[in-house]
């Protein structure tokens, strides 16, 4: 059986209320789905409390997922809003410590090693790049299952996927080579 097949198969199980066939859909996406919400959250922990969190609302909607739906785009898609949340309500609690201590600089330290480069790079990002970047670059999404989960148009996507790339590899000293430009147009 196809993998589609059997996650169309699950999910109608789910939907009758069998957590069997939840169980099995978690385990088939909770790998992808972590990924994704690490590379997007850039925090371990909290991307495991939010994969958590989304495999909850999906046990919840589960019956309302259209036939044929991509489950693991869906299951980002939840978990993406989940982290704009999330990253907001971070940025609003900094917001305010930053005000309490009145601007006090941060200390950074050098990144030195290519992976700290690329992680700092990532983070400079914005948010929606880095999610385009994350699924498209890093999770081997396409762009159209992207585009599904992150519930942004086509082009979009592929938009910030060009432009994210540019800025990595501006950031990390590299040229972007004719090869990862006709990469950028799948």
């Amino acid at each position: 059986m196809e993998p589609q097949g059997l996650d169309a198969d699950l999910v109608g199980a789910a939907a009758q209320g069998s957590s069997q066939a939840f169980a099995r859909l978690v385990e088939r996406h909770q790998q992808a789905l972590r990924a994704f919400l690490r590379r997007a959250c850039r925090d371990w922990a909290l991307a495991d409390d939010l994969a958590q969190e989304t495999f909850l609302v999906a046990w919840s909607r589960i019956g309302k997922l259209e036939p044929g739906a991509n489950v693991r785009a869906w299951l980002c898609g939840i978990g993406y809003n989940k982290a704009l949340t999330a990253l907001r309500s971070d940025r609003r609690a900094r917001q305010r410590e930053a005000a309490y201590a009145e601007g006090r600089p941060a200390a950074q330290s050098p990144q030195e090693e290519d992976r700290l480069a690329l992680d700092r790079a990532m983070s400079d990002l914005p948010l929606e790049q880095r999610a385009c970047v994350a699924l498209c670059l890093a999770a081997d999404f396409s762009h159209a299952e992207a585009a599904q989960a992150l519930n942004l148009p086509l082009g979009t996507v592929k938009s910030h996927v060009t432009r994210g790339r540019a800025k990595l590899l501006a950031a990390l000293g590299a040229e972007q080579n004719q090869e990862d430009r006709a990469d950028a147009d799948r």
